[in-house]
């Protein structure tokens, strides 16, 4: 595969917040991230991935009660102290939260730059079985481009979904970026396998946040990670305890696994050379592309 002639990009320093949301308090829960990004951006990070729902926790019985009335405005107020976190810092922050979408809600995720603005909403393509009760599922792939990086970003099920993570690597991602919501047991066995196994296949980087702690009759598990193109972890988080795992983004690392392992290159698709990027003004896009 031919060099990334965007070789001379420095390291993206990115993390993963492991987070325990209150479900329901959205006011808290927006607090609790706006600290994050704030520690975060003392630590040099650039951009900053959030688990699913993060604002408002996943708990089914809060969902089915409070949805849509209470769906979160991507644009609203409520958010602005994360706005100012992001501002001050020049974190790019990827938070998640139910938006309205149509009669129902969406999954989303709600990308706040580095300028405090909303850049872009993402939202959930694929729902599991006791989302569909609640949710309406979004349709393309949110991306944004940080510092010269290629950033997909995909929610949690998407992932279960070889071809979501495919897609992205093809139209010339250099990571995906997962907010999850993946519990002790069974979930735990998946995540372990989805991310390094997304990450190897599609030659990216793979980051994954996840909640800890009990919301309902969830128990959520950690282990939120950042992973190599060659699938192995740069860091992981444990499965207990809230807290931020940063890794560099290395684009010399990228090229040189790419030069080894050639998938993408071998079916016959080509990645696009160059992010592609459109007018940040567009709003609730299925699929939104900006440069943040």
């Amino acid at each position: 595969m031919k060099t990334d002639p965007l070789q001379h990009r420095a390291p993206l320093r990115v993390a993963v917040a492991q987070t325990q949301a209150m479900p329901g308090e959205v006011t808290h829960n927006v607090a609790e991230a706006a600290r994050v990004v704030r520690e975060a951006g003392e630590r040099g990070v650039r951009v900053l991935l959030f688990p699913e729902l993060s604002l408002t926790g996943y708990e089914p019985g809060w969902l089915r009660a409070s949805l849509p009335e209470k769906a979160v405005d991507p644009y609203g107020t409520e958010l602005d102290a994360i706005r100012d976190a992001s501002r001050d810092s020049g974190v790019t922050a990827i938070v998640g939260a139910p938006t309205a979408h149509g009669k129902r809600s969406a999954i989303s995720a709600l990308v706040i730059d580095s300028q405090g603005e909303t850049a872009a909403v993402g939202h959930k393509q694929h729902l599991e079985v006791h989302e569909r009760e609640i949710f309406s599922p979004g349709a393309g792939t949110c991306t944004v481009t940080v510092d010269g990086w290629r950033l997909a970003v995909g929610i949690c099920y998407d992932a279960s979904f070889p071809e979501h993570v495919r897609a992205a690597a093809l139209a010339g991602a250099d990571a995906y970026l997962c907010g999850g919501a993946f519990v002790q047991g069974e979930s735990d066995h998946r995540r372990s396998v989805y991310f390094p196994a997304r990450a190897l296949e599609n030659t990216m980087y793979v980051l994954f946040a996840n909640f800890v702690g009990q919301q309902g009759p969830w128990n959520f598990c950690g282990r939120s990670a950042v992973y190599g193109p060659d699938g192995r972890p740069l860091v992981e988080a444990g499965n207990r305890v809230p807290e931020i795992a940063i890794a560099d983004l290395d684009v010399v690392a990228l090229a040189e696994v790419r030069e080894q392992l050639t998938m993408l290159q071998d079916i016959g698709e080509k990645v696009s050379p160059e992010p592609a990027i459109s007018n940040k003004s567009v709003r609730y896009a299925h699929s939104a592309t900006c440069a943040v």
